[in-house]
């Protein structure tokens, strides 16, 4: 009969070989960030969505789709909850195909999705080898690798933002030119395709999409009018709005599950102690 300190031992070893493995596939080490809707009582920040929505209709929607996402998304509770009137007047800037409209297309209506980027297929293909992928899950499409042990404390921290910080880190992980010393798979100096950019993050390095960001780029605006602090004019923070805002796309809900989730702990939590006084009630006489 086989011992269990045995297949015990067997067991650590294999975890043990397993580890180096792991390390080696997860690549360029990926900084946990701050979000608002972190955590078991996070929600989504109102203005950072906005904000978000703003880089992503001036810069990601020209090579980038979302066909998940509609105008009137744009106003719904736990969003970046435009107005009726400001969700009517964005959707009229817009056109879209209509085969029973008289010319075969028409303005946009809130009921409907985000338009196209404009661009073909073809087009898109020719300029970045491929097609460029849409947005609308793309926060949920994406994850962090964490090496062991740190991702058995995710399941008690509640951790679900591998998605945006991958994004993050990726919107910032362009290098001008290939670091020294980074090698290929096969351990020979690094050489960069035609046509690529080098990113510390993108499996491989090399990424179509060339850097989409710089400071001083997208120009916020308060709704007040005031003006925006220039330390918040910069590509780390557009990177952070855009990537909260293609979370709240893919997650546009997370504000209502967390609430209801806090309601049902409570709930359990309470019932669970009044059936202790229950049965301390009717046992406590007996003995056992």
């Amino acid at each position: 009969m086989i011992k269990i300190s045995t297949i015990f031992a067997a067991g650590l070893l294999a975890v043990g070989l397993a580890l180096p493995v792991a390390a080696a596939e997860q690549g360029a080490h990926i900084e946990k960030q701050h979000w608002s809707f972190a955590g078991l009582f996070g929600k989504y920040d109102q203005n950072q969505l906005q904000r978000g929505f703003q880089v992503f209709r001036e810069v990601c929607a020209s090579c980038h789709s979302a066909r998940l996402l509609s105008f009137r998304n744009l106003e719904q509770p736990g969003g970046p909850e435009f107005s009726e009137a400001q969700v009517k007047a964005l959707a009229a800037e817009y056109t879209v195909v209509d085969p029973e409209a008289p010319e075969g297309s028409r303005k946009a209506l809130p009921s409907d999705a985000w338009p196209g980027t404009g661009q073909s297929d073809a087009d898109l293909a020719a300029a970045f080898g491929l097609v460029p992928p849409d947005l609308s899950v793309i926060a949920k499409a994406r994850k962090v690798n964490d090496a062991f042990p740190n991702w058995v404390f995710n399941y008690f921290t509640t951790y679900s933002e591998g998605g945006v910080d991958y994004m993050h880190a990726l919107l910032v992980g362009y290098e001008e030119e290939v670091p020294a010393g980074t090698v290929d798979s096969q351990g020979q100096p690094y050489v960069l395709p035609d046509g690529k950019f080098f990113n510390e993050v993108f499996p491989g390095h090399a990424i179509g999409m060339p850097p989409p960001f710089s400071d001083g780029q997208v120009a916020y605006a308060n709704a007040d009018g005031s003006d925006v602090p220039a330390e918040m004019l910069t590509a780390d923070q557009y990177s952070k709005d855009v990537s909260a805002f293609l979370m709240w796309v893919a997650e546009p809900h997370l504000n209502e599950h967390k609430s209801a989730g806090f309601r049902v702990l409570t709930f359990l939590l309470l019932f669970a102690a009044l059936m202790w006084f229950v049965k301390q009630r009717l046992w406590r006489k007996v003995e056992h």
